[in-house]
């Protein structure tokens, strides 16, 4: 059965885009023992050494950048990597379902929320409004 609302979103995400709060979710520093924690147990995620063509382009523009991500993490992103490669090899002959994949998968990796783009500040500011 289906749970309302929005999923709860994992501590290191909180602590990434500045959503943490102390009153609802504990202290800070607790968290980030806690993600330290995990990224001790599962490692680091790194590319599969297979992974060619588009999926590893999808790793290396996606999944590399996004550094709240874990090993315990690593079947959704090869998932999704996967998905992507069959999206880009061939886009007419992918269903509606598989698109519903793709994005649940990018949800479930945190890669559909903006505050987690980093603003790239070398472009040039206006003489109006910046200060």
């Amino acid at each position: 059965m289906a749970t309302r609302g929005a999923k709860p979103k994992p501590e290191h995400l909180r602590l990434v885009d500045g959503t943490h709060r102390n009153t609802r979710h504990g202290a800070a520093a607790k968290a980030r023992e806690a993600v330290e924690g995990a990224v001790e147990a599962f490692g680091v995620l790194t590319k599969p050494k297979q992974m060619r063509g588009h999926a590893a382009d999808a790793w290396k523009r996606y999944i590399a950048p996004a550094g709240w991500l874990d090993a315990s993490r690593e079947p959704a992103a090869i998932a999704f990597c996967e998905l992507w490669d069959e999206f880009r090899s061939a886009p007419l002959k992918f269903p509606a379902a598989k698109h519903g994949q793709l994005r649940a998968y990018m949800s479930e990796l945190g890669l559909t929320d903006e505050r987690n783009r980093v603003e790239k500040e070398d472009k040039p500011g206006d003489e109006f409004f910046d200060d």
